[in-house]
């Protein structure tokens, strides 16, 4: 079997448990795919403190002219408890019409998809007029400090310049074709502690209870509503993803509890004035008085950021988001749908360099137990990517 089967592609590249940051053998396959093509591939390895070293590659075919971008990951999340899968998370087994196996929709199977998009396009019409480049990650689904964003400066470094990217996350809620992603939401993310003073339960003037003032603050956080959204985004959202306290008895007040809070927000909003928003609700909250009823100095707290911040951006380039929706149409008969919903994804970087959007496979079992790819999707993302190659080179010199 050849690169133009997105199936072979996809199960040599399921069979390799690159579980991030572990490349596997994820790359080399990928590799022995592209170089026969004519690209040339490199494999740069990035490191940083306190981050595993990550194995990456650039893959690029054709010379001057338009450059078209395609960025993955052949990195997955952990299989979690292999005997509960059907099928062997490794194993890329076929049944009932579907492909088994982590990464099947996040995101190998884009990775599949376009490589074999390109094959068929250069047996059909030969090099574009321009360039094609793949770059793909080992470190998107960690803490993405050793991939794609260092592989981008690195690339620019040695001249490389680009005109368009897609990135092949699976962006479709139903059915291939229903949506292209066209931007992303910015994600702040905290964790906000309260300082109070342990003690037993049965004495709580003797004590001040952190459970009661972080309850005030969680209050002023979460209830006052950030905007309510724009034409392009969704409202401003803030959600507790945990709470702590670190404490097993049942009669003593502890000295400190803690929350984690994560922040997706829209164009009304950078991290600056966010920062001081959530600053001023909780100020706001430590004097509220509604659960410390019984206190009346304010809530003590200290709040620290966590992670970098994802920045919000929207693509509104006509070319890329047009040319791909004509292609979808083309192939599928519908229109999809332009939307930022979702979370991130590594077109936080590349927006930096060039106009850039996410479309892939339907995205419904990603990170599940049995993630899984209908073949059919596959045949139909191929044909969509292939068509979209076509027409975006075919238009270049318009």
């Amino acid at each position: 079997m050849s690169a133009t089967d997105p199936e072979h592609v996809l199960r040599e590249l399921i069979r390799c448990p690159s579980v991030t940051p572990q490349e596997a053998g994820a790359l080399t396959v990928l590799e022995g795919f592209l170089a026969p093509l004519g690209f040339a591939v490199e494999r740069p390895v990035f490191s940083d403190r306190d981050t595993p070293d990550v194995e990456n590659l650039y893959a690029r075919l054709g010379g001057g002219g338009p450059h078209l971008m395609f960025a993955g990951h052949t990195d997955v999340v952990p299989p979690g408890d292999e005997k509960v899968w059907r099928h062997p998370p490794f194993g890329a087994e076929i049944a009932d019409g579907f492909l088994y196996g982590r990464g099947a929709v996040d995101m190998k199977g884009g990775i599949a998809c376009f490589v074999a998009a390109v094959a068929r396009h250069l047996a059909a019409k030969g090099r574009p007029d321009g360039a094609i480049s793949l770059l793909i990650t080992g470190d998107e689904e960690g803490p993405s400090v050793n991939g794609t964003d260092k592989l981008l400066r690195w690339a620019r470094d040695r001249g490389e310049a680009w005109d368009g990217a897609i990135v092949g996350e699976p962006t479709n809620p139903q059915a291939v074709g229903d949506m292209i992603k066209n931007g992303r939401r910015g994600s702040l993310s905290g964790r906000v502690v309260v300082h109070g003073v342990q003690g037993h339960s049965a004495y709580p003037q003797l004590a001040d209870n952190p459970v009661h003032g972080l309850m005030e603050l969680i209050e002023a956080l979460v209830v006052e509503p950030f905007d309510e959204g724009t034409a392009s985004f969704q409202p401003t959202n803030c959600q507790i993803t945990s709470v702590d306290v670190g404490n097993r008895a049942v009669n003593v007040i502890p000295g400190e509890a803690s929350a984690v809070f994560n922040i997706r927000f829209n164009e009304l909003w950078d991290e600056e004035a966010l920062k001081r928003e959530i600053t001023r609700r909780l100020d706001l909250g430590t004097t509220a008085h509604r659960i410390r009823h019984d206190r009346r100095e304010p809530v003590r707290y200290s709040v620290a950021w966590i992670g970098r911040v994802s920045p919000v951006f929207v693509t509104r380039d006509e070319k890329l988001t047009g040319t791909l929706s004509d292609a979808i149409e083309a192939v599928t008969g519908r229109r999809p749908q332009l939307s930022t919903t979702g979370g991130t994804s590594d077109a936080r970087f590349i927006k930096d360099y060039c106009p850039v959007i996410d479309f892939g496979l339907v995205g419904q079992t990603m990170h599940q137990t049995d993630e899984r790819v209908a073949l059919a999707d596959l045949e139909t993302l191929t044909a969509i990517y292939q068509r979209f190659i076509e027409a975006w080179f075919g238009q270049a010199h318009q």
